[in-house]
């Protein structure tokens, strides 16, 4: 299996999914990580990195629980925004009561 530079445990906790299934997702999706250099991602991008689905992206952004823009008539969330949100999460989920 593939090297991720990604603390992908912690993912996994935060999306509430299984270790070895977001990691044989992340696998199916092949060497292409996308553009790193991209600033502004689309609702797609976003969700794919945090690994959820589109309609609930849209959900958090509507919400402005994640930060986006609009640039024309194009909808994009800054990059730092995914991180921002999943520190967010990570700092109000109680995992020791999970356990």
């Amino acid at each position: 299996m593939p090297e991720f530079p990604l603390p992908v445990t912690q993912i996994a906790q935060l999306l509430g999914v299984p270790e070895g299934a977001l990691r044989a997702l992340m696998a199916e999706r092949g060497d292409e990580p996308g553009d790193p250099t991209l600033v502004g991602l689309t609702v797609e991008e976003a969700a794919r990195r945090l690994g959820i689905g589109r309609t609930k992206m849209y959900e958090y952004v509507s919400s402005g629980e994640i930060r986006s823009a609009k640039i024309g008539s194009l909808r994009r969330i800054p990059a730092e925004a995914v991180g921002e949100f999943l520190a967010r999460r990570y700092r109000t989920t109680d995992f020791d009561a999970a356990a």
